[in-house]
């Protein structure tokens, strides 16, 4: 038995990815554009979509760029409507788009927690939610890949609302793969560890202490990933290879939550015995 990799193309195929512009988001549209798909690259107003866009074209395929709020909840069904008319039918979505801030416990606002879940939860689901309603009607067997986090799995301090959010992705993903799977349609996240985007580039701490630190803690040589490198994750899951995937994560870490102690470095230098 041979294995066929024509599972993992896309072609034909229009895949919408949040939080498009830069990061895990443009790695994402321009690898699912390597794979054939057609690309609908979203991000706040005011965000420069153009390099993804080229990024895309220059692979032959198509990208149609919008600037939406996500946060804006109650225009996420209208706007899916009006894509899918413009558009055609969606195959995959990507739920990518995030929001973190580093602050301690107390000093996290009611108004700051609200607009923290808008983003990473609610316009997850809500998103999930329309799309999914058009694949059904559409009859498409579609993909739904949640972008999590390992801070959906394991709790980090300063992060109390982040964590929180991660891990309501990952249950309300659960939840899209048990009634949605009747449907031929599968749900999934991908919780990345620590890669090197810019979604920290704000939090006020010691970044050059703290980056040297997690060198040292994550288990596989090279220490801190690149976007690129959750991309293997994201095409398994949109594509037919993964069509009985449903209802997990991938965790794409270098090892961080296999690892529950750093205890390695602790110990006697490795020795070969071969």
């Amino acid at each position: 038995m041979t294995t066929d990799l024509t599972s993992f193309d896309l072609t034909g195929r229009l895949a919408v990815v949040t939080g498009a512009a830069r990061g895990l988001g443009m790695a994402f549209a321009t690898g699912l554009a390597a794979a054939g798909a057609d690309v609908v690259a979203v991000d706040r107003p005011g965000v420069d979509l153009s390099p993804v866009a080229a990024a895309i074209t220059d692979q032959g395929r198509a990208c149609h760029r919008y600037a939406f709020d996500l946060a804006d909840t109650e225009a996420i069904a209208g706007w899916v409507d009006d894509l899918r008319r413009a558009h055609g039918p969606v195959h995959v979505l990507v739920n990518n788009a995030g929001v973190a801030r580093l602050e301690h416990f107390n000093e996290i606002t009611v108004a700051g927690w609200r607009e923290l879940m808008r983003v990473n939860v609610d316009a997850v689901f809500f998103l999930a939610q329309r799309i999914a309603e058009h694949m059904i009607a559409d009859g498409v067997a579609g993909r739904i890949v949640n972008v999590s986090s390992k801070n959906g799995l394991v709790a980090e301090a300063g992060l109390a609302h982040y964590n929180a959010s991660k891990g309501a992705v990952e249950l309300l993903t659960r939840s899209l793969a048990a009634e949605l799977g009747p449907h031929g349609i599968t749900a999934n996240t991908i919780a990345p560890g620590m890669i090197a985007t810019g979604i920290d580039g704000e939090f006020p701490f010691d970044r050059e202490a703290f980056e040297a630190a997690w060198e040292r803690r994550i288990p596989l040589r090279g220490g801190y990933g690149t976007p690129a490198d959750c991309v293997g994750a994201l095409l398994l899951l949109a594509s037919d290879a993964g069509r009985y995937i449903t209802g997990t994560h991938l965790v794409v870490d270098g090892g961080v939550l296999a690892d529950q102690m750093p205890r390695l470095r602790f110990m006697p230098p490795y020795r070969g015995t071969v």
